[in-house]
């Protein structure tokens, strides 16, 4: 099945983190055009795929994941600014017909991702 998900799970908490923002482009040159912006599940995964077998496409993309809010929202005391507020993860497509997951990992001092299956 074609497409591009992610899921996001919270390493400090030991939890999927539900609730964070999530902002998803497509970069073409100098330029980023917003695909999708949703919100993860309690399960830390959106409803739908970002992209599905019809939208997925060769290119580059950029998910951006508002990770300092989420913790801010927890009621996590984080020094100002914050190590971590806004996460990027810069990744291509190179074979659309392929399914690509972007999993993150994270606390508020660390983050890890791969491809995923």
């Amino acid at each position: 099945m074609a497409g591009l998900t992610t899921h996001i799970l919270d390493t400090a908490h030991g939890r999927p983190a539900a609730g964070v923002r999530i902002r998803l482009f497509q970069l073409q040159a100098d330029t980023r055009q917003l695909l999708t912006e949703r919100t993860s599940n309690q399960d830390g995964r959106c409803d739908q795929p970002l992209l599905d077998a019809n939208a997925i496409a060769v290119g580059q993309y950029e998910l951006e994941f508002a990770i300092g809010d989420y913790f801010a929202g927890l009621g996590v005391t984080l020094p100002e600014p914050r190590f971590l507020d806004v996460v990027p993860i810069r990744f291509g497509i190179a074979q659309p017909t392929q399914h690509y997951h972007v999993p993150l990992l994270v606390s508020p001092f660390s983050f890890s991702t791969y491809r995923g299956s």
